[in-house]
């Protein structure tokens, strides 16, 4: 940080090496809830974009069963 405090080198992408995806299908395989690790693959998926869809999915349904118009994002 202190050599780039905007970490202007950096994009946000987050990979994944595996080993959180193995832990999770195996806490789901004992039936072991995993919430924080759990989160944070989604995130990692979130952060590569593999999130768009499902993001569309949700907004579909809020609109269709709540009328909620999507927002623009403010700063």
């Amino acid at each position: 940080m202190l050599k780039s405090p905007q970490l202007e080198q950096f994009k946000g992408r987050v990979s994944d090496s595996g080993e959180g995806r193995w832990t999770i299908a195996a806490a789901i395989d004992e039936g072991v809830p995993a919430h924080v690790l759990t989160s944070a693959l989604f995130e990692r998926f979130s952060s590569r974009g593999e999130a768009d869809f499902g993001n569309k999915v949700m907004s579909a349904m809020r609109y269709e069963f709540g009328g909620h118009d999507e927002q623009e994002a403010t700063k």
